[in-house]
């Protein structure tokens, strides 16, 4: 008997029995709508919050001056690190791993536009920080090298600091006062989804070229160090090479990673996706669960489809079917029950994920268009796939004891079954 036989048999024992069959595909049905919308579910939340956590930037690292806790050079411990000018282009230039590196500092400035008088926290960045930080542009245009080696007074500002000094006037080519120097708006920051930061997001920000702090403070020392590793595996490497450089400027052992703490953005990330990952499984195991439950009744139609055909059980071993043969029928027809309820279900799936609606997660926070940052259920290839295997697996299980009993019937007995 070969395959398509089989599979035609099998629908017409299903349309032979169609209320028995229609609501056990039903269960089956459910089961496959569940998990692929559960699976959509985690896949979504899990993006979105990394996508928030990322905001900060890709792939960087931050490091600041901290106090030193290990004797070293002949300095005792709890001597404190303050970086100093040049300590950035020094770890620039020897650490040739690096993708970028930038200073970074903040400080709370006035801003005065017209009549109207503002505090904006602010950040004193080199060239490379926006590539780093994600910083885009929705108005004018971002830093050029030219700002920094020409010493140009230019600010860009976050969507909110630009709301909050201008009242939705467009602020690019307008002159504002900073600290009583003259600065010229050359741009605004898209509205950005930051679920971290440091000294306030990206948002609330106003951006200076850092060799401008020596007009506003007086300043040339940055406050902190952010640099991108060339590629993420490197970070840990990276972090050692930057920290031996600073370590040789400022005296103290390069294992104190007191002296310099730091924020890994790479490390946390991975974090991040392994709870994503943990949430995936969790919900993939609580559809499959729901899955299973359709499985029984594909189990128990088909205990009463071999106690229903005994006699042509028999039949067939008389006529020379082997175990095999037994075995691979009602095995084949539990699987055909089960992926036609699935192909039901894949479609009822897909349909089910468009209609319902993103759901709120940083929209309403950071007051985005299109629902950014919502979770939307959509059944990717990857769910899809992931949701075939688990139906696989139910159908096989479902089948395989009815499959085992009808295969080990004593033909004699069979043929006498009334």
């Amino acid at each position: 008997m070969n395959l398509l036989e089989i599979i035609r048999q099998s629908l017409d024992s299903l349309l032979r029995n169609r209320l028995r069959s229609g609501l056990t595909m039903l269960g089956i049905i459910w089961g496959l709508v569940t998990v692929v919308l559960l699976l959509s579910y985690g896949k979504s939340l899990g993006e979105g919050v990394l996508n928030g956590f990322m905001g900060l930037g890709d792939n960087i690292i931050m490091v600041w001056g901290g106090q030193t806790s290990m004797q070293a050079g002949g300095e005792r411990s709890g001597k404190k690190v303050k970086f100093l000018d040049g300590d950035t282009e020094a770890v620039r230039d020897a650490v040739p791993f690096l993708k970028a590196v930038s200073s970074e500092t903040d400080d709370g400035f006035s801003f005065k536009y017209g009549s109207k008088v503002v505090n904006i926290q602010s950040k004193a960045i080199d060239f490379p920080y926006g590539g780093m930080r994600r910083l885009n542009i929705d108005q004018g245009r971002y830093f050029e090298a030219a700002d920094f080696t020409d010493h140009r007074q230019v600010v860009i500002f976050g969507p909110h600091a630009a709301q909050k000094l201008f009242n939705g006037y467009p602020p690019v080519g307008e002159s504002v006062e900073i600290e009583g120097h003259v600065f010229q708006v050359i741009g605004v920051l898209k509205n950005k989804i930051q679920d971290s930061s440091n000294n306030g997001p990206d948002n609330e920000n106003a951006f200076v070229p850092f060799d401008m702090m020596r007009l506003l403070r007086n300043q040339r020392d940055p406050g902190s160090i952010v640099f991108q590793p060339s590629a993420p595996e490197l970070h840990l490497k990276a972090l050692q090479a930057v920290r031996a450089v600073l370590a040789q400027r400022h005296h103290f052992d390069p294992k104190d990673d007191k002296a310099t703490p730091t924020w890994d953005t790479v490390a946390d990330s991975a974090e991040i996706m392994q709870f994503s990952t943990a949430l995936d499984l969790l919900l993939g195991i609580i559809g499959a669960m729901t899955l299973g439950v359709g499985g029984v009744g594909v189990m128990n139609i088909m205990l009463v489809s071999v106690t229903e055909r005994t006699r042509e059980i028999g039949l067939l071993k008389a006529l020379g079917a082997r175990r095999k043969d037994i075995l691979t029928q009602f095995l084949l027809e539990s699987l055909t029950l089960t992926f036609l309820a699935g192909i039901i279900g894949m479609v009822v799936a897909v349909v089910v994920a468009y209609l319902i609606p993103p759901m709120p997660l940083y929209s309403d926070i950071y007051k985005t268009a299109n629902h950014e940052g919502d979770i939307i259920l959509r059944a990717s290839p990857t769910i899809m796939l992931v949701s075939f295997a688990i139906l696989a697996a139910v159908g096989v299980i479902s089948g395989l004891l009815p499959a085992v009993r009808a295969s080990r019937m004593d033909p004699v007995v069979a043929l006498r079954h009334e």
